[in-house]
This record gives C-alpha cells, sequence and structure tokens, in this order.
C-alpha cells in the first residue's frame, strides 16, 4: 500500500491566511524574506504587452520575463512608472503600467540592459 504524503514531503507551508504567500527558502511572509529568491524567469526575455481584457476596458503595459529579486522589481518598476508618467504595481513577479506604453518601456529596458521584445500582437 502507498505511504500518504505528509506536509512536510511536500515542501512545507506555502501560504498562510495569517501572512499570505511564504518563502520556500526561509519560510519566512515574502514581504519578510531575506534570502532574495528570484522570480522564475522563463527563458530570459522581458516580454512587453498590452493587456485590456479583464480590466473593464482600462489598458495596461506588462512586463514578464525580468529575472531580478522582488526588492530590485519593485525598484524597476517604480523608475519605468516614472518615465511613463503614469502609476502601475507588482504583482507575482508581473510588472503592471498602467496605460498603452509598450514602445517606450521596450526602448527603456533595452537602454538598461535586458533583452526585451514586443509580445502578443
Amino acid at each position: 500500500m502507498a505511504k500518504k504524503s505528509s506536509l512536510s514531503d511536500l515542501g512545507g507551508l506555502v501560504y498562510s491566511t495569517d501572512t499570505g504567500r511564504t518563502c520556500p527558502v526561509c519560510r519566512q511572509p515574502v514581504v519578510e524574506c531575506c534570502c532574495n529568491t528570484l522570480i522564475p524567469s522563463g527563458d530570459g526575455i522581458a516580454r512587453v504587452r498590452r493587456e485590456s481584457k479583464g480590466r473593464g476596458g482600462k489598458t495596461v503595459s506588462t512586463i514578464t520575463g525580468i529575472a531580478l529579486s522582488e526588492k530590485e522589481l519593485k525598484e524597476l518598476a517604480a523608475v519605468l512608472k516614472r518615465k511613463c508618467g503614469t502609476g502601475g504595481t507588482l504583482k507575482e513577479g508581473v510588472i503592471e503600467i498602467q496605460g498603452d506604453h509598450v514602445e517606450l518601456l521596450l526602448n527603456e529596458l533595452i537602454k538598461r540592459g535586458f533583452l526585451a521584445k514586443k509580445s502578443g500582437g
């Protein structure tokens, strides 16, 4: 008969209603994590695309695939928001900038040394 896997066999706690998402390495809440784990980067290409689906008709430019730590991503998002002169956010490793700024974001990312390309038409 097969052995049932326990929580410790699966790698431990991933989400808690008290603290939200936790780091799989240090088991601290993500906002208090000090081990600087990288966001999964895929193939290393920063993809910039325009989205409006599921946002009540509002257009946002999203950037995915940048292999930086959470802290560095927040700093990059702040710089890009200032460059575009608009608001935005960082959600689960995806930078969202309000409005259609795909070309401006592509040029800025390339200028900063990232391999970037336009995605989705």
